[in-house]
């Protein structure tokens, strides 16, 4: 089972609750994040947002840049922190995100920041989980909704001796029938399919994906 620590970024932005909202600002800019955890004495205090920071700047050129100087973190950082454990497992973090309406969880092993956990970074697991990081094919069956199902699937593919990337099971739309979405790592299913269907499966949906693509949509965070 996949845990926090799996997921999330180690090696952590952080500063003081003297630092300036400039200091702050040009952190984010420079390591392209959106959340800076302030630690005070080797704690967590509190956390910084690139929201927070656009709020306390008005606009207007030098004034902006003089606000940003005199503001501290202290004044402005959320105090009342939801924290995560490094051994909490990941669909805890990913419906505390989603419950909440938060954009990352502080990761604390007692005391200590141990890391943080983002959106991004549930998405990116998402994705690693299904297999979408890649080029290959997805194939939608409708099954029946009884046990061994997606057991029975997967012995069909295995003879055709093509690696599937990951798998899940949707929710039943209907009493007696559900769909299990498969990621196959070949970009020309048509064997599988029709082998499928000679098994008898309803397959509903084909589709194959292009090669990943070089732009990381996670590199911010």
């Amino acid at each position: 089972m996949l845990r926090v620590r799996d997921s999330m970024t180690r090696e952590v932005i952080t500063l003081g609750p003297g630092a300036s909202a400039a200091e702050a600002w040009a952190l984010c800019r420079e390591h392209k994040i959106r959340h800076l955890p302030v630690v005070d004495d080797g704690r967590l205090a509190g956390l910084v947002s690139d929201r927070d920071l656009r709020d306390v700047s008005p606009p207007g050129g030098d004034r902006e840049a003089d606000t940003l100087r005199w503001v501290r973190v202290g004044e402005m950082m959320t105090r009342d922190l939801v924290t995560i454990s490094p051994f909490d497992t990941i669909d805890h973090a990913a419906r505390m995100i989603y419950d909440r309406k938060i954009g990352c969880l502080p990761v604390v092993d007692g005391d200590e920041l141990v890391g943080i956990v983002t959106s991004s970074d549930m998405m990116r697991t998402l994705i690693e989980l299904v297999g979408a990081h890649g080029s290959g094919s997805w194939v939608e069956v409708e099954v029946p909704n009884e046990p061994g199902q997606l057991a029975n699937l997967t012995d069909v593919i295995r003879d055709r001796h093509v690696n599937i990337a990951g798998a899940f099971v949707a929710p039943a739309s209907r009493e007696t029938y559900r769909a299990i979405v498969l990621r196959l790592e070949t970009r020309n299913p048509d064997g599988i399919v029709r082998t499928l269907k000679e098994a008898g499966y309803r397959v509903i949906t084909v589709e194959s994906s292009p090669p990943e693509s070089v732009h990381n949509p996670f590199e911010e965070r």
